[in-house]
Protein backbone atom coordinates (compact mmCIF):
# COMPACT_ATOMS: atom_id res chain seq x y z
CA UNK A 1 0.00 0.00 0.00
CA UNK A 2 1.41 3.33 -1.10
CA UNK A 3 2.07 6.23 1.89
CA UNK A 4 0.94 9.72 1.48
CA UNK A 5 3.45 12.44 1.44
CA UNK A 6 1.91 13.10 4.86
CA UNK A 7 2.96 9.70 6.70
CA UNK A 8 6.25 9.59 4.88
CA UNK A 9 7.20 13.47 6.49
CA UNK A 10 5.50 12.12 9.73
CA UNK A 11 7.39 8.76 9.62
CA UNK A 12 10.66 10.90 8.89
CA UNK A 13 9.74 13.33 11.85
CA UNK A 14 9.75 10.08 14.10
CA UNK A 15 13.24 9.24 12.97
CA UNK A 16 14.73 12.82 13.19
CA UNK A 17 13.72 13.05 16.91
CA UNK A 18 14.88 9.64 17.55
CA UNK A 19 17.99 9.68 16.17
CA UNK A 20 18.74 13.49 16.77
CA UNK A 21 16.91 13.91 20.09
CA UNK A 22 15.48 16.98 18.84
CA UNK A 23 11.93 18.47 19.27
CA UNK A 24 9.60 18.00 16.79
CA UNK A 25 8.47 21.63 16.81
CA UNK A 26 12.70 21.77 15.28
CA UNK A 27 11.79 19.76 12.70
CA UNK A 28 10.42 21.84 9.52
CA UNK A 29 10.65 20.48 5.96
CA UNK A 30 13.45 23.43 5.59
CA UNK A 31 15.39 22.64 8.52
CA UNK A 32 18.61 21.44 7.65
CA UNK A 33 20.40 18.70 9.22
CA UNK A 34 23.58 19.68 10.49
CA UNK A 35 22.69 23.48 10.54
CA UNK A 36 19.50 23.56 12.19
CA UNK A 37 19.11 20.42 13.65
CA UNK A 38 22.91 19.72 14.84
CA UNK A 39 23.49 16.71 13.30
CA UNK A 40 27.48 15.10 12.79
CA UNK A 41 28.28 12.38 9.96
CA UNK A 42 28.25 9.59 12.56
CA UNK A 43 24.52 10.39 12.73
CA UNK A 44 24.00 10.23 9.25
CA UNK A 45 24.46 6.47 9.46
CA UNK A 46 21.66 6.13 12.42
CA UNK A 47 19.67 7.82 10.50
CA UNK A 48 19.74 6.06 7.08
CA UNK A 49 19.34 2.84 9.37
CA UNK A 50 16.36 4.43 10.98
CA UNK A 51 14.78 4.87 7.44
CA UNK A 52 15.62 1.50 6.07
CA UNK A 53 13.57 -0.29 9.16
CA UNK A 54 10.77 2.50 9.48
CA UNK A 55 10.39 2.22 5.49
CA UNK A 56 11.30 -1.33 5.23
CA UNK A 57 13.68 0.05 1.95
CA UNK A 58 17.37 -0.39 1.20
CA UNK A 59 19.44 3.12 1.10
CA UNK A 60 23.09 2.90 0.00
CA UNK A 61 24.29 5.68 2.18
CA UNK A 62 25.83 7.80 -1.16
CA UNK A 63 22.58 8.07 -2.25
CA UNK A 64 21.64 9.77 0.48
CA UNK A 65 24.44 11.23 1.44
CA UNK A 66 26.68 11.72 -1.29
CA UNK A 67 28.96 14.72 -0.52
CA UNK A 68 31.46 12.16 0.83
CA UNK A 69 32.14 10.48 -2.44
CA UNK A 70 32.45 14.24 -3.96
CA UNK A 71 34.93 15.65 -1.53
CA UNK A 72 36.80 13.08 -1.67
CA UNK A 73 37.16 13.87 -5.79
CA UNK A 74 40.01 16.03 -7.13
CA UNK A 75 38.06 16.92 -10.06
CA UNK A 76 34.53 17.83 -8.82
CA UNK A 77 36.69 20.37 -6.51
CA UNK A 78 38.32 23.67 -7.17
CA UNK A 79 39.70 26.42 -4.65
CA UNK A 80 37.11 24.83 -2.42
CA UNK A 81 34.10 24.70 -4.82
CA UNK A 82 32.61 22.42 -6.77
CA UNK A 83 33.39 22.72 -10.43
CA UNK A 84 30.65 22.10 -13.33
CA UNK A 85 31.45 18.74 -13.28
CA UNK A 86 31.14 18.28 -9.79
CA UNK A 87 28.09 20.22 -9.65
CA UNK A 88 26.93 17.55 -12.38
CA UNK A 89 27.56 14.74 -10.48
CA UNK A 90 26.00 16.49 -7.58
CA UNK A 91 22.54 16.62 -9.54
CA UNK A 92 22.59 13.10 -10.80
CA UNK A 93 23.75 11.59 -7.48
CA UNK A 94 20.39 13.89 -5.52
CA UNK A 95 17.70 14.03 -7.76
CA UNK A 96 15.72 14.54 -4.76
CA UNK A 97 17.28 17.98 -3.13
CA UNK A 98 16.99 21.35 -4.82
CA UNK A 99 19.91 22.19 -6.07
CA UNK A 100 19.51 26.17 -7.37
CA UNK A 101 20.08 28.22 -4.72
CA UNK A 102 23.74 25.96 -3.89
CA UNK A 103 24.53 26.35 -7.69
CA UNK A 104 25.26 29.71 -7.24
CA UNK A 105 27.83 29.55 -5.21
CA UNK A 106 28.64 26.07 -5.00
CA UNK A 107 30.75 26.18 -1.91
CA UNK A 108 31.46 22.83 -0.48
CA UNK A 109 31.54 24.14 3.13
CA UNK A 110 27.71 24.67 2.22
CA UNK A 111 27.29 21.26 1.47
CA UNK A 112 25.57 20.29 4.80
CA UNK A 113 22.96 22.84 4.11
CA UNK A 114 21.65 20.75 1.01
CA UNK A 115 20.69 17.70 3.42
CA UNK A 116 17.40 19.10 4.44
CA UNK A 117 13.96 17.49 6.16
CA UNK A 118 12.39 18.13 2.83
CA UNK A 119 15.23 16.48 0.75
CA UNK A 120 14.81 13.08 3.17
CA UNK A 121 11.36 13.48 2.51
CA UNK A 122 11.28 13.52 -1.33
CA UNK A 123 13.81 10.61 -1.58
CA UNK A 124 12.03 8.24 0.26
CA UNK A 125 9.36 9.09 -1.18
CA UNK A 126 11.02 8.13 -4.42
CA UNK A 127 12.23 4.83 -3.06
CA UNK A 128 9.14 4.23 -2.14
CA UNK A 129 7.18 4.91 -5.28
CA UNK A 130 10.33 3.01 -7.29
CA UNK A 131 9.33 -0.25 -5.55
Amino acid sequence: MAMSRDEIEQQVREVLIEALGVDDDEITTEATLMGDLGAESIDFLDIVFRLEKAFGIKIPREELFPAEDLMNNSEFIHNGKLTEKGLAELREKMPHTDLSEFEKDPDINKMGDLFTVNAIINYVENKLNAA
